[in-house]
């Protein structure tokens, strides 16, 4: 069977020792939405044998005999599933049709509901228990013991302790809030990917670059029209936002886009996620409280570093009192530069708008710093970029990246061995280009986990293989005849951010896998790679090695660099309130006794907007129906992970000496912290890799910014 899910069935699945192996990895070129339902049908078949078989044993006696016959097999079954259905979520969020689109809907409500009732069986509960009070328990690794413990607050947190009426309406809300969260991200994507603005005079295009000109230009001719057609992909708006002259054109396009899979703006009805947001908020917080907790942010916590909801309202609202006070300095500066270069429409006292802040904030930096991110993107092409993130692996971490022919699902796409000494250590796709039918955002999935395979006598290891998605503006043509996509500054730390998390997965040297990469850790924690990851393009060394003048090859100048290092703290106030305006809003929003109507979430959102937000924006503004990250994303009670891994991050990387691109600092944050993954908490991580408990002000301090 050479098909996408073939390995599942086959003998040796899923891969064998060697990466190299193609029959090692999804078969992209092979797969048909036809083989999905079948194929689910028959690993979930597979699975349930495998479950009632290690209900039934006989009494555990020794870890030997739970390993054997509970735990390996689980294992197995649950590994074979998670091949099979990760990749199918993979190509439904980066080629998404119709056909396969009702495949995967379909596969994903069977394996929802098949793991709610195995998070409910009580006799599986009472086999981990059992293992977790044999005798020789505490002689097994830490990771092996961290696994079993983690996986009976799994099922608490499941609902294995409700029974009857209680037990069925749980297994209900989990299955549903699954469909809802697939609902709610289908019709933002369906929303984001329906609209178009033609444009016919290319003068309401003034000041847009050349590159995304030609992409509007293009877009027209696929649809038969002249003249241009804008559409709400991030890099297309962020290209008339950040530079189109016409304040008109701006403020149509903002309301667009903020507008989203909502009731307001140009948007058909049926992507509106009002009920959908609604329905969600109420069967988290009836779930809740069936666990018996008070609300879903105290569920939330549950698995993560904070220890209560208070210590993070406390630490955002620390943050915000300081973040506020610059963000209003920063705002007057703004102001008077939008005075200055169009006196017509804003006096001094002017009120800024959202759809003007971006505009005159590139105007500002160019004024200010003496460069614009237009400047700036022509030394940062994509292939350095690339090659420059592969030479500073090469020297943090010893690692070498080679691309390998492999099956992939578009063109663009590329596969890499990630190497150490000439030996095969993981695997990467990576995905660089925004496109129709693809999900918006940048972000790190996992295709296969690290795991000792038993195969007869010998035991072989299954290397790690992650996915690297990211929606950098597509190739344009240049000046010289290239054919090129260039990133700006913004997308080159975007890039390292992802790959941050990549390198969690790929460098865990855990062979348990509920423990292993990124498996097991806090969710408050798990950004901490990522953004440790983004701190190397702000190094001069690591700027020398990303950059080359699409035109001259040249290095980024001296000059042009000490503007982009100084830019770092440019408006890092306003950066900071819209990270706490969403966090706030995600945090309280979780903590509500009541189930809110959309009025209240709307209310809401903009009492917490008043309190720290310095641009308000308009009331037609829905943001929360885009809101994706918490509705669609795990990142529900859970936004302000990325603020307090951020702390995390920058207390780390000031350990780095000046010279960041030091071996024996990376290999101790690879020992200390990456590899390890979850097998132990990640504050026990971080303390053995910095020495002290993290500090708060390091994150202030990356900021330019001083504790008020």
């Amino acid at each position: 069977m050479n098909s996408l899910l073939a390995t599942a069935f086959t003998p040796d699945t899923p891969l064998t020792l060697d990466l190299s192996a193609t029959h090692c990895l999804p078969r992209f070129d092979a797969f048909t939405p036809d083989e999905v339902a079948p194929a689910i049908k028959e690993l979930l078949r597979r699975y349930q044998s495998v479950v009632e078989a290690a209900c039934c044993g006989r009494p555990l006696q020794n870890m030997a005999q739970a390993q054997a016959e509970v735990l390996r097999p689980l294992e197995q079954a649950a590994d074979d599933l998670a091949c099979a259905f990760s990749t199918l979520e993979h190509l439904h969020r980066v080629a998404d049709h119709d056909a396969l689109r009702a495949a995967y809907t379909h596969a994903r409500e069977q394996v929802a509901a098949f793991n709610s009732a195995l998070l409910q069986n009580r006799t599986l509960f009472q086999r981990y228990q059992a293992i977790e009070q044999l005798p020789d328990f505490q002689a097994q690794s830490a990771a092996q013991q961290r696994a079993i413990q983690l996986q009976l607050r799994e099922f608490r947190l499941g609902g294995v302790a409700l029974e009857g009426a209680q037990a069925e309406r749980f297994k209900h809300i989990s299955q549903r809030l699954s469909q809802l969260s697939s609902e709610f991200e289908q019709a933002l994507l369906d929303s984001t990917s329906a609209y178009q603005l033609l444009i016919e005079d290319p003068h309401t295009l003034r000041g847009v670059p050349a590159d995304a000109l030609e992409r509007f230009a293009n877009a027209a001719h696929k649809l038969g029209k002249s003249g241009y057609a804008l559409g709400l992909d991030y890099p297309s708006y962020s290209a008339v936002m950040n530079n189109g002259e016409d304040r008109i054109l701006r403020e149509r396009l903002y309301q667009a886009y903020c507008t989203k899979a909502s009731d307001q703006g140009p948007h058909d009805p049926q992507f509106d996620n009002s009920q959908r947001i609604e329905e969600i908020l109420a069967l988290k917080l009836e779930a809740a409280k069936l666990l018996g907790f008070s609300h879903p942010a105290e569920e939330s916590l549950a698995s993560k570093m904070a220890p209560n909801p208070g210590a993070v309202t406390d630490f955002l609202h620390a943050l915000r009192s300081t973040a506020r006070i610059a963000a209003q300095h920063e705002l007057l500066a703004l102001q008077q530069c939008a005075h200055t270069l169009d006196p017509v429409s804003f006096d001094q006292h002017s009120t800024l708008h959202p759809w003007d802040s971006a505009y005159f904030s590139e105007k500002l930096k160019q004024a200010s710093l003496g460069f614009d991110e237009q400047q700036l993107r022509a030394y940062f092409p994509f292939p350095k970029v690339l090659s420059g993130l592969f030479a500073i692996i090469e020297r943090v971490f010893g690692l070498n990246a080679v691309q390998k022919e492999q099956s992939v699902w578009h063109q663009d796409v590329r596969y890499f061995e990630l190497q150490r000494g000439g030996q095969a250590i993981a695997g990467f796709y990576l995905d660089p280009y925004a496109r129709a039918k693809k999900r918006a955002g940048a972000w790190m999935d996992v295709c296969r986990t690290r795991r000792s395979l038993e195969r007869g006598s010998n035991v072989l290891q299954r290397l790690p293989v992650a996915y690297l998605t990211c929606n950098f503006a597509p190739p344009s043509r240049h000046a010289n005849g290239k054919l090129c996509a260039l990133l700006s500054h913004s997308d080159v730390t975007t890039l390292f951010h992802e790959f941050g998390h990549g390198l969690h997965h790929m460098l865990g040297t855990v062979d348990v896998p509920q423990v292993g990469g990124i498996q097991g850790v806090e969710w408050d924690a798990v950004e901490l790679p990522s953004q440790f990851m983004e701190n190397f393009c702000w190094q001069p060394e690591a700027l020398g090695l990303l950059s080359e003048h699409i035109d001259t090859g040249e290095s980024l100048p001296a000059e042009l660099l000490r503007q982009l290092l100084v830019s770092k703290h440019f408006h890092r106030g306003l950066f900071l309130v819209r990270q706490l305006e969403f966090a706030l809003f995600d945090f309280e929003l979780h903590q509500q006794p009541s189930p809110p109507s959309i009025q209240d979430v709307q209310a809401l959102l903009e009492r917490i907007r008043s309190q720290t937000a310095v641009i308000n924006p308009p009331s037609y503004n829905r943001f929360a129906h885009s809101f994706s990250h918490i509705f669609a994303g795990g990142y529900a009670a859970g936004y302000y992970s990325y603020l307090w891994a951020e702390v995390l991050s920058a207390d780390a990387f000031s350990l780095f000496p000046e010279q960041a691109l030091d071996r024996a600092s990376g290999t101790r944050f690879e020992q200390e912290v990456l590899s390890v993954g979850g097998s132990r908490p990640a504050l026990q991580s971080f303390i053995a890799f910095r020495g002290r408990e993290p500090r708060v002000e390091a994150l202030l301090e990356s900021y330019g910014l001083s504790a008020a």
